[in-house]
């Protein structure tokens, strides 16, 4: 009897327990406890009926149903405190900043098991991992950039030349080739085709990139007789002058393709209103170029006038021409008005460079290749020198004119650089008034400054730029400074000179081979002043350089046939009124 009692009230005492809730710590009233026999036997029983401790799995359906429910609630639990208050609040305070801990306490409640909680914590740890790599952002960095337009000349289509098919010798019944035949073989097939020279006298003025019922603009032919304004001959101090070159840039509209081929020369039209260039290549062309203007392509108009490369150019003073003069050995002046191209000399041997002699640009002084040099007067109708003098057997590079006492000018002959008194000359065996020396290669180019011609400044080819003082043509030119500079260009580019800023006395620009591309003007000390580097359009080796004679621009040309601008005003070309010249 006394044990189906004790049966009975175990079993109401375990009804009991099912009934009332167990109460967590901290709660009001009174907390239900059981003896410890009591405790002990529920202990065993647990023991006995609880699963064992592995991982249970589902089919792919349930646990697709399983993983999409999970991820719905983890969205909503992820939202902000503002959106989910009632998962934050039952958090403590100091847990509610860090979401997912109460997030993981509201799936424990939700009977989510413990590979379910695993699995949402290595999720989160995933992102949390991806989230500090950055991946759209490095993927938006390194995803390749567009390419900039192509302006300027088309790119013409040429079709693949078909080779005749080889056939041995043996099967064609013929014998072995000799020694003599092999080696007029590979010399032929080694030289390529000269062009033919140009005619003699006056070439029309045909732009080859336009129809030919299309008449030259009327616009260019107002912009080209516009009369320049007077250069300013004062001097800006230095700091002016490097703020000035630091808001000079370029953009996509300022890289155009002027010329088919490598450019040998190039020079800025002396308006300041408005901006026109011309360009020559190794092949003969001339290229005009005005940005925003509307004929041709891309504002450019492309000329044959002679066949082969245009080695120097310059535009004259009023009545404006292009002089040209060229290694076929023809010098040519483009005169719009009359559409033509006129011949002013022909020599038997190319010319090298050449420069004005008098103020109106009537007279030009012009070097010869084989080592001569030519007075000739422009008014001449019989296209022949007023004088030649010959100043060395070795290869002419560049004549420049004093540009105050015009009866000086300096000559860059092989790896000799010489100051003569055009007054004193004789037809041979000359003596110079000042001797350059130092040069241990080839010199490029030699130039006098362009205000009082005390400077003269040298290319050489041992990769030295060397500023010399004339201001005393007593025959001691000495040096007054020797920079470092690369000039190891190749057969496939132009030869790098450093040329004067027509508009500063003492401060000078060369192109260069470093990478990243760059154009580098420098002071006559050395100094480098400023290095012009653009990592989007400046991509390739400017060897021609020139700054404006009386604007804040600058160009760079390339082997490609492109002029590179760089100037302070994108908006309106058409100015009214001259930029301030610093």
């Amino acid at each position: 009897m006394d044990a189906d009692k004790s049966d009975t009230c175990l079993k109401t005492m375990q009804l009991l327990q099912e009934r009332t809730p167990p109460q967590e710590p901290g709660m009001d009233g009174p907390v239900r406890r059981t003896s410890r026999r009591i405790r002990e036997k529920q202990n065993q029983e647990n023991k006995q009926n609880l699963p064992p401790n592995c991982l249970t799995f589902k089919n792919d359906r349930e646990e697709e149903e399983t993983i999409q429910e999970t991820r719905i609630k983890h969205d909503m639990q992820s939202l902000p405190v503002s959106t989910n208050t009632a998962s934050n609040a039952e958090c403590p305070p100091e847990r509610q900043n860090p979401p997912f801990l109460c997030h993981l306490k509201q799936a424990h409640r939700e009977g989510l098991s413990e590979y379910e909680l695993e699995r949402l914590e290595n999720i989160r740890q995933n992102q949390a991992f991806l989230s500090s790599l950055k991946l759209p952002q490095i993927s938006e960095h390194l995803r390749p950039k567009p390419k900039p337009t192509q302006k300027g000349l088309k790119r013409e289509k040429t079709e693949t030349e078909m080779l005749p098919v080889r056939k041995s010798l043996r099967i064609q019944n013929k014998g072995p080739q000799t020694a003599i035949t092999l080696e007029m073989t590979s010399s032929a097939a080694r030289e390529p085709e000269e062009k033919a020279k140009k005619a003699q006298g006056p070439i029309p003025l045909d732009p080859i990139n336009l129809d030919e019922h299309v008449r030259l603009p009327e616009d260019l032919i107002n912009l080209w007789n516009e009369v320049p304004l007077e250069q300013e001959t004062g001097m800006s101090d230095l700091k002016s002058y490097q703020q000035m070159l630091q808001k000079l840039s370029i953009n996509d509209d300022f890289v155009v393709k002027v010329v088919k081929d490598r450019i040998c020369s190039a020079a800025f039209h002396p308006s300041s209103s408005n901006l026109l260039m011309a360009a020559g290549d190794k092949s003969g062309h001339v290229g005009l170029w005005k940005p925003d203007a509307e004929w041709g392509d891309d504002g450019v108009i492309y000329f044959e006038p002679h066949s082969r490369a245009v080695t120097s150019m310059a535009f004259s003073s009023h009545p404006c021409n292009l002089i040209t003069v060229s290694f076929d050995g023809s010098a040519r002046s483009m005169d719009l008005e009359k559409a033509v191209f006129g011949e002013m000399y022909r020599s038997p041997s190319g010319l090298k460079s050449f420069d004005f002699l008098s103020t109106n640009c009537s007279t030009l002084l012009l070097g010869v290749w084989n080592g001569d040099v030519a007075v000739v007067d422009r008014r001449t109708p019989e296209k022949l020198h007023e004088s030649l003098y010959t100043m060395a057997a070795n290869p002419l590079r560049c004549v420049h004119v004093h540009p105050v006492q015009q009866h000086y000018f300096v000559v860059a002959e092989s790896s000799f650089v010489n100051v003569y008194d055009l007054r004193h000359l004789k037809r041979r065996n000359n003596q110079a008034v000042g001797e350059l020396k130092g040069h241990s290669h080839s010199v490029s180019s030699a130039f006098f400054s362009p205000l009082t011609g005390s400077r003269v400044l040298t290319t050489c080819m041992d990769n030295k730029i060397r500023v010399f003082d004339t201001s005393q043509m007593n025959g001691r030119t000495p040096v007054l400074k020797s920079i470092t500079h690369n000039m190891q260009t190749g057969r496939w580019l132009s030869k790098l000179s450093a040329v004067w800023d027509p508009k500063q006395q003492e401060c000078f620009v060369t192109g260069s081979v470093d990478r990243p591309r760059q154009i580098q003007v420098y002071h006559e000390s050395g100094r480098l002043l400023h290095t012009f580097r653009n990592m989007d359009h400046l991509t390739t080796v400017c060897s021609i350089t020139a700054f404006h004679p009386n604007r804040n621009i600058l160009l760079g040309g390339n082997s490609s046939g492109r002029l590179h601008i760089f100037t302070d005003s994108f908006i309106n070309q058409k100015i009214s009124i001259s930029l301030p010249v610093c």
